[in-house]
C-alpha cells in the first residue's frame, strides 16, 4: 500500500491533469514548447510536474493529434518541440468554453471580485 503523501499526490495530480493539459495545449498555440520549459513554466503556476509524468502526457496529447513534435536546435542542443495542431486548436477552443461555463456555475460574483482582487497587483 503507498504512503498517505504519495496518496495525496497522485489525487491532487488526477484532479488538476486536465489544467495542466490546458496549459500545455495554450502555451503550444502560442510558441513552440518543449518538456523542461514546460516543467519550469508549469511550476510558476503551482504544479509540480515530473518529466515521468510531463513526457508520457506530452506523447498522448501527440497520439491524439492535438499536438505535433519535431526535432530543433536550441542553444546547442537537438529538443523535441511540440506545437498545437488544428485537431488541437478546436479542442483548445472547446476547452476554453466549457472552463468559463464551470466558472459562472462554481463561483458567485462575489468570488470573482475577491478573486479579482486578490490577483491585481497593488502600486
Amino acid at each position: 500500500m503507498g504512503s498517505k503523501t504519495g496518496q495525496k499526490a497522485e489525487e491532487s495530480l488526477d484532479l488538476f491533469s486536465g489544467f495542466i493539459k490546458l496549459h500545455v495545449l495554450h502555451h503550444a498555440s502560442e510558441h513552440s514548447v518543449y518538456g523542461l520549459w514546460l516543467i519550469e513554466e508549469l511550476a510558476d503556476h503551482g504544479y509540480r510536474v515530473s518529466p515521468g509524468t510531463l513526457y508520457p502526457l506530452l506523447h498522448s496529447l501527440e497520439k491524439s493529434q492535438l499536438l505535433k513534435s519535431d526535432n530543433q536546435l536550441h542553444g546547442g542542443k537537438i529538443r523535441r518541440c511540440y506545437t498545437i495542431t488544428a485537431v488541437g486548436r478546436r479542442h483548445l477552443k472547446k476547452a476554453k468554453l466549457q472552463l468559463l461555463e464551470l466558472m459562472s456555475e462554481i463561483l458567485t460574483k462575489e468570488e470573482v471580485e475577491r478573486l479579482n482582487a486578490s490577483l491585481t497587483p497593488t502600486t
